[in-house]
């Protein structure tokens, strides 16, 4: 059918004059325009809203039982990568929960693979019913102080533009090259201007001049607020605000405060980086709307922040609403408080029931993005800490959160002048190890307030350049889980006495596995047990996530990369020796 039969036979639908495909009856229908409920039925034809409150004869009808009708939902800002999961399998898992779109970022497989990675998400994703649009990741590596699989500078990335999963330019973290102009980064920030796109940031404790600086460059977004301040002085700016609910990042409950409704139509709720077992048993953007209801948001409110504003920020003119001529991406509630989905349509399909998915997602397979564990030759002895002072920096934990302290401890030293975790109570050493080239560069450093005793943990998740992080009270254990983690082509492993106790391949990327949510969720809780129980690690942490953040060199204060430690305040390298 042409596009001009198409759209003839739309206006026939919703006058009246042709059969629709779906009538959705016994409903009410969410008006985000007007901010309010109006009577239904809902009729859809061709994947499109038709019409509402009016009688059509229908194809097939649906009895909502008195349910309320929402558009799909929106996660503003996302990582796919981050859940361990393929783009097919975590459609597959939020689906259910009523997000219909998703803004990604790939860059953590654009850190790993290049353009080849981004294209890989992108092939991946393309015959989805979840859509999923692309923000090409702007900062590949974070920091010119990092050591990534790829380097990507505006020549590469334009040619993407081409593709329609195209948004725009990913969140833009390495704010100092923003604000010194840097000519890389100018160059990027200039190429989504010329093609009119989306560009978003990442600016956490950006204030005053700086802000402002880096908000006049074009970067309309920001998802790293964390306090009401921070928010209010971008949104005066501006931006758009997205709160963050993710697994380790929860900013929602402190910004909520301060959305009013002046001001909430330049909020969009996002989930950044969430786990598996986190979406399996809370939800996924629909948690977010209960909890801001909770907290006492106006459930309309909450909800255009879930739809209409996240595709009037991303410009996705034809979602975010129930009206004439946008897609059906609809999910049916029983209440505007718990907001659990008893259907989800996309473009007018239904694809989920009661938590259930009813359609099969096939699985995208690329050679590209495996056999991505490539490292040095590497002996116990290398893991040496060699100091010149009893003083030394240390990366403080700070539970449940991914910014660091920087500290100053005292540490003993060995007669040769090496630290040693074992005569260093709580201190733990730490090494980052490049793994994309063998080039052999390893940086190490000491861990404070992680605690493992007796064993090692490594994993090639660590953001945003994902080489290879472990940590140990001892140099052999350390050794044996980062032979472990080159054996099993990525993922996570846990290792006692030479011992692997536990891990969970992710040979995809050494990101990702095509193992269901469900797998995955029940592996790393026995990863989590287990290094609870044989490390004597606290639960105050996440014994994963928590060293997947330590080589984050955009988020404060002190971090660990394969070239050494960052301080990210002065935004250098620097020295463990104090």
């Amino acid at each position: 059918m042409s596009e001009k039969a198409k759209l003839n036979h739309l206006i026939d639908m919703a006058a009246g004059r042709a059969q629709v495909d779906l009538l959705i009856t016994n409903c009410k229908v969410v008006d985000v325009y007007n901010q309010t409920l109006i009577e239904g039925p809902l009729a859809i034809g061709d994947g499109k809203v038709v019409g509402i409150g009016h009688v059509y004869d229908a194809k097939e009808t649906l009895d909502a039982k008195g349910g309320i009708v929402m558009p799909g939902l929106i996660d503003g800002h996302v990582h796919i990568e981050s859940s361990s999961l393929t783009p097919a399998q975590f459609a597959r898992t939020i689906l259910p929960f009523g997000t219909t779109t998703i803004i990604a970022d790939p860059h953590e497989i654009g850190n790993v693979c290049g353009v080849k990675g981004i294209q890989y998400m992108l092939d991946a994703s393309r015959n989805l019913p979840l859509h999923v649009k692309i923000q090409l990741p702007s900062c590949v590596p974070a920091t010119p102080f990092e050591s990534a699989g790829a380097v990507l500078e505006a020549e590469d990335l334009e040619p993407l533009f081409a593709d329609e999963g195209v948004l725009g330019l990913g969140e833009v973290m390495d704010y100092p090259s923003v604000i010194n102009h840097a000519e890389p980064m100018i160059n990027k920030l200039l190429m989504a201007k010329r093609h009119n796109r989306v560009i978003d940031g990442h600016s956490p404790g950006v204030k005053g001049l700086a802000l402002n600086a880096y908000v006049a460059s074009g970067v309309m977004t920001d998802h790293e607020c964390s306090d009401t301040e921070g928010m209010l002085a971008r949104l005066q700016m501006g931006q758009y605000i997205l709160l963050r609910e993710g697994s380790t990042c929860k900013d929602l409950l402190n910004l909520l405060p301060a959305v009013t409704p002046a001001n909430s139509r330049r909020c969009v709720f996002c989930t950044d980086d969430r786990e598996p077992d986190d979406i399996l048993t809370t939800g996924h953007i629909n948690k977010s709307l209960r909890l801001a209801v909770e907290y006492g948001l106006d459930p309309m409110i909450a909800i255009t922040m879930a739809t209409l504003n996240g595709a009037e920020c991303f410009r996705l003119h034809d979602k975010g609403a129930i009206a004439p001529g946008k897609d059906a991406d609809l999910l049916i509630v029983k209440d505007l408080k718990d907001f659990e989905p008893m259907h989800v349509f996309s473009m007018g399909t239904e694809v989920a029931r009661d938590g259930k998915m009813l359609i099969e997602l096939p699985e995208y397979h690329c050679e590209d993005v495996l056999n991505t564990i490539n490292i040095a030759p590497i002996k116990v002895e290398d893991f040496a800490l060699n100091l010149t002072s009893d003083k030394a920096r240390a990366i403080g934990v700070i539970p449940k959160s991914v910014v660091t302290k920087n500290l100053e401890v005292d540490v003993v030293r060995d007669e040769n002048g090496q630290f040693n975790a074992k005569a260093n109570g709580a201190l733990n050493k730490m090494a980052v190890i490049e793994r994309h080239h063998a080039s052999g560069k390893m940086g190490i450093g000491i861990l404070e307030g992680y605690g493992i005793q007796n064993g090692a943990i490594a994993v090639s998740v660590a953001h945003d350049s994902h080489n290879i992080v472990v940590v140990g009270d001892n140099d052999a254990d350390m050794l044996a889980a980062v032979k472990d983690i080159e054996a099993i082509k990525g993922g996570f492993s846990l290792v006692q006495n030479g011992e692997v106790l536990a891990h969970l391949p992710l040979p995809i990327g050494g990101l990702m596995t095509n193992q269901t949510a469900e797998e995955v969720a029940e592996i790393i809780e026995h990863l989590i047990i287990t290094a609870r129980d044989k490390f004597n690690l606290s639960h105050e942490f996440h014994p994963l996530m928590t060293l997947v953040f330590m080589t984050l060199p955009v988020i404060p204060a002190l971090k660990l990369t394969s070239n050494g430690l960052f301080d990210v305040k002065q935004f250098k390298l620097v020295d463990v020796s104090v």
